[in-house]
């Protein structure tokens, strides 16, 4: 049997095949370097994340990847842009991104023994100014949480900045139960999504 190598398109042979990341999130590089992708540049996009009025948190995650990839293609054409929000949310509830002790312990005691929905919004725009955009959404479910659960994770700090208060490639995952959908999703970027559409946009090159 044969096997052909699939690689990115190099700067060397192609030099408008690069791919800026319009994120600062470590997590997000560490996922596209698990598929042998590394951003040219990682141009974080400065935009407004205030939910609309009654707006559902699919739509938020879509909204805010789309208005991100669109801010960084302004000033850089020709190139390819990833932008990607990630919206946790029980029901229509969106669950904050931490910032402290007390909006985590909330997210936590809002996740216990209930399923909930992480919605993943990607948005690529193309070297050729195409937009796609697309939408993983991802079941989880916590078991029952103690109040000893709660604090041993808030203990952990893994919850800092992290939408719904949890991250689950750390300690979080001891308390998962169920899970229905991508888990690469829930980290920060569906990888499944983001490989169909590189691919079927020229991204990569058989060699």
């Amino acid at each position: 049997m044969i096997y052909q190598k699939v690689v990115l398109f190099s700067v060397k042979n192609n030099p408008h095949k690069d791919i800026i990341l319009a994120s600062a999130s470590p997590r997000r590089v560490d996922l596209l370097q698990q598929i042998n992708i590394t951003p040219a540049h990682i141009i974080p996009a400065d935009i407004d994340e205030t939910p609309l009025k009654n707006e559902h948190p699919r739509d938020l995650a879509q909204r805010l990847a789309r208005e991100k990839a669109q801010a960084i293609a302004k000033d850089n054409p020709n190139t390819f842009i990833l932008a990607a929000d990630t919206v946790v949310a029980c029901g229509r509830r969106i669950l904050p991104k931490a910032e402290t002790e007390d909006q985590a312990r909330h997210c936590l005691t809002r996740l216990s023994g209930r399923r909930h929905h992480v919605y993943g919004g990607i948005c690529i725009i193309t070297d050729k100014g195409q937009e796609i955009t697309r939408l993983c959404d991802t079941i989880v479910k916590f078991k029952p949480l103690t109040d000893q659960d709660i604090d041993t994770y808030i203990y952990t700090g893994e919850w800092n900045g992290k939408a719904g208060g949890y991250a689950i490639q750390g300690f979080a995952a001891s308390y998962i139960s169920f899970m229905q959908g991508s888990y690469s999703n829930v980290v920060g970027l569906s990888l499944y999504d983001i490989m169909q559409i590189l691919r079927g946009n020229e991204f990569f090159c058989k060699q």
